[in-house]
């Protein structure tokens, strides 16, 4: 349900131009990363995110960040189809943002090892209830996340500030471990159906 425009829609604004006119400083930053900002209409922007590695080229995800109430709310990020913009159920997704722990010390093909053994196991950042309801950021600075019951500890409150919430912010985490890892299209069967995209563990962020 969209949410109803509390705050003084003149200070949200404000606030969304500035982080719409932020994205154009680093326009071309973002355009080098297959990252492309389509539209921005307040309270929305539409933003889609394209894999350079994977070769042709393919255009993996788009996202709806709604600023509605913005900042004393963080903004509330949709995955949706690219082409129509219609929000997407978790069955549809063909992304995910996967993380795995923190051991710098540990060589690449020992990771690996123990992820195939199950001693490491990777977590995703995209959440969801069940395949027939709508993905969510598990991330803070996104208002699925603070919203949800497991968070209540976890006002938005403590983030507002530091930067979690931005669309920079946002943009950059989807890329980083949604995005950048992800080096080839998986093939289902032999009429070449297209099953999602794969990547190489250690190409998977921590």
């Amino acid at each position: 349900m969209p949410e109803i425009q509390s705050v003084d829609p003149t200070v949200s604004r404000t606030k969304f131009d500035r982080e719409i006119a932020r994205y154009r400083d680093r326009e071309a930053h973002h355009h080098g990363r297959g990252c492309f900002l389509v539209d921005a209409s307040f309270p929305k922007a539409l933003v889609l995110f394209a894999s350079r590695k994977v070769k042709p080229t393919v255009l993996v995800a788009g996202a709806v960040l709604d600023f509605s109430n913005y900042d004393l709310r963080p903004p509330s990020v949709t995955f949706v189809d690219p082409f129509t913009r219609a929000p997407l159920l978790a069955k549809d997704l063909t992304i995910s943002m996967l993380r795995r722990p923190p051991m710098p010390s540990m060589p690449p093909e020992m990771l690996q090892a123990m992820l195939q053994s199950g001693q490491v196991v990777l977590s995703n950042i995209i959440q969801f209830h069940g395949p027939e309801e709508p993905p969510f950021l598990c991330l803070p600075g996104v208002r699925e996340y603070h919203d949800h019951p497991a968070h209540t500890g976890d006002s938005w409150l403590l983030h507002r500030g530091s930067g979690e919430g931005s669309l920079d912010f946002i943009l950059n985490q989807i890329w980083k471990y949604g995005v950048d890892p992800f080096d080839q299209i998986q093939i289902q069967d032999v009429k070449v159906t297209l099953g999602g995209l794969g990547a190489s563990f250690d190409a998977i962020p921590e």
